[in-house]
């Protein structure tokens, strides 16, 4: 009884935040220049790199800091991959720190470069990347958490490379093969959600690993044509905006 009612809860949320009922549902990467259809690769670009410093900081603040760094010409060429590659670690720090979008003057400078360095080195192009793998995610997967793991620093993380993939989806119009693949990203409000779904207990939300707690829910939402990413928004603006839409 409690699976079949975390699963009718799951689609009352789903369908609350579709119809705008959560509250304010403005997601932290909506701070962006709109691109044209045209501009594939700076869409990839724009909502990759920075997801890659998107650790322990306000994810607001981090897209704030990413458009004013895009729209401003001096600092935009950090979201051209070739140029970030061969770019001078002085010169780039003082790029992607103008607007605060990288917070720490050596690991994410570092972090960074890394990643332009292994896509271009490798692909070429982020566009190219995903057409290798014929927008496969469990392809995908494999490529980035062990293939090239160090390539991407903190873009390969579990958690991370989930909602990242989401965010192609959602942002990048990415149609990925094995979508249902992506598991739901347990920061701290889809923990407090699982915690009052029953998902799991309060002494679970403490002992258990963060891919312990997105098992639990691909368990729960095998075969209800659910994929537990699709919960990810509904359930962090449910968090976030203090639960005031009631069950």
């Amino acid at each position: 009884m409690i699976v079949k009612e975390i699963i009718k809860n799951g689609r009352r949320l789903i369908e609350a935040y579709k119809n705008g009922e959560l509250g304010q549902t403005i997601m932290p990467e909506d701070s962006n220049p709109h691109f044209l259809k045209s501009q594939k690769e700076e869409r990839f670009c724009y909502f990759s790199l920075p997801m890659a410093l998107n650790y322990q900081r306000d994810s607001y603040k981090l897209w704030e800091a990413a458009l004013k760094t895009y729209n401003d010409p001096k600092t935009k060429k950090v979201f051209d991959l070739k140029v970030v590659s061969q770019m001078s670690e002085p010169e780039l720090r003082k790029l992607l720190t103008k607007y605060k979008l990288a917070l720490q003057p050596n690991k994410h400078i570092a972090t960074w470069q890394k990643i332009a360095q292994t896509v271009v080195n490798n692909w070429g192009s982020f566009s190219n990347m995903l057409e290798s793998i014929d927008n496969d995610f469990l392809i995908l997967r494999d490529l980035m958490q062990c293939e090239h793991k160090k390539g991407f620093p903190y873009l390969s993380g579990p958690k991370i490379f989930n909602y990242w993939s989401y965010i192609l989806g959602e942002y990048c119009g990415v149609k990925f093969k094995n979508a249902k693949h992506i598991d739901i990203a347990p920061d701290t409000h889809i923990t407090k959600c699982s915690v009052i779904l029953s998902v799991i207990t309060e002494e679970e939300a403490k002992s258990l690993s963060k891919e312990q707690i997105s098992d639990r829910w691909r368990d729960i939402l095998a075969d209800t044509g659910i994929n537990p990413i699709d919960l990810h928004a509904p359930l962090w603006f449910w968090s976030r905006n203090g639960f005031l839409f009631k069950l």
